[in-house]
């Protein structure tokens, strides 16, 4: 696996995760704060992989347009060459960046990211979070699935 253009850098969280997953924005404005306040159970890794003694839970997050795509390709790659160790990366999180339908070259770009990573979900916009709008008020359908997955995917066994 070829190492990214541009890696995040590597962090010691500031305090434990004993459950939950970390969000991990891959570039500024991925939408994570949104994330994080509409999905319990998340944390902000504050653009940093969260390094600790044991595994950590992982969800990238990035922004659908062409910056946001080569962002999260960057982190793919540096998760999958072994540059980061001790984290399960659970998958990406691709929050619309535009209202409406996405150009089919984007759609590829994050057609081709996905198969980089176990699991992809993608967020549709959402008006109401643009105006101000509490996120945990205006659920998407896809949030939903999204937080069900997460809990499943990070309950213990």
């Amino acid at each position: 696996m070829p190492r990214p253009e541009r890696a995040l850098p590597l962090a010691v969280p500031p305090s434990g995760l004993d459950d939950g997953w970390w969000w991990l924005g891959v570039h500024g404005g991925a939408g994570v704060t949104t994330l994080e306040q509409a999905l319990p159970g998340g944390r902000d890794a504050n653009r940093a992989w969260p390094v600790s003694e044991r595994s950590q839970p992982v969800v990238l997050v990035a922004r659908s347009g062409a910056n946001g795509m080569r962002a999260a390709q960057n982190a793919a790659r540096q998760w999958a060459s072994g540059m980061v160790t001790g984290i399960d990366l659970l998958g990406l999180v691709v929050v619309a960046d535009a209202p409406g339908r996405r150009p089919r070259i984007l759609q590829d770009q994050v057609r081709l990211v996905s198969g980089a990573v176990p699991r992809l979900w993608e967020i549709p916009w959402v008006e109401t979070w643009r105006l101000g709008a509490p996120p945990a008020e205006n659920l998407p359908k896809q949030c939903a699935l999204l937080g069900r997955d997460l809990t499943r995917l990070t309950r213990p066994s």
